[in-house]
């Protein structure tokens, strides 16, 4: 069998992630009645009371059209309240309620145990490493604003015409860090 490129390592690496991310998330969502998106909104609104709904989005990387359906799920449980601000009515205040509170105090962590437990085995600059690494492997797989906007639907935004594209300068990559 031929030997697989590196590109084609990193995505089958990077689908196993994705493939137990999102079994831990049914089973999360089996176990206690919440998904890992829901459960990191929850978090989120704990450690960032009354943030909009646009930061909210920003912050743990869903689009505000996702964060608006799960919050509309936590509201109908009654884990969170959405208020109009009296500063500005456009805003909304996120909160959690004490049904969202007593939810966290009993909820799991949003990885694995096993995987957790792993990690924090590792050495400080083995765990800065890591995410390191994970921070930039999603940095140079993440689209440019208007693109991810185009395909989310937000917005429309048109690519350069070929032309433009031809005379684009090439980046040089990054020295290494010492």
């Amino acid at each position: 069998m031929e030997d697989r490129h590196r590109d084609e390592e990193i995505l089958i690496t990077l689908r196993r992630i994705i493939r137990a991310t999102d079994v831990h998330s049914r089973s999360l969502a089996a176990s206690h009645g919440l998904t890992g998106p829901q459960l990191m909104v929850l978090r989120e609104l704990q450690r960032y009371p009354e943030i909009s709904v646009s930061d909210l989005a920003r912050d743990i990387s869903l689009s505000p059209a996702t964060v608006t359906d799960i919050l509309d799920r936590l509201e109908k449980r009654g884990l969170i309240n959405r208020a109009r601000s009296e500063a500005d009515r456009r805003r909304l205040r996120l909160s959690l309620t004490e049904a969202g509170l007593a939810t966290l105090r009993k909820a799991p962590t949003l990885l694995q145990r096993h995987f957790v437990e792993e990690f924090r085995r590792l050495k400080d600059w083995e765990q800065s490493l890591l995410l390191a690494s994970l921070q930039r492997v999603a940095s140079m797989m993440e689209l440019p604003p208007q693109k991810a906007a185009l395909l989310s639907g937000e917005t429309t935004w048109e690519e350069p015409p070929p032309e433009e594209e031809s005379v684009a300068p090439v980046l040089a990559p990054l020295d290494p860090v010492s």
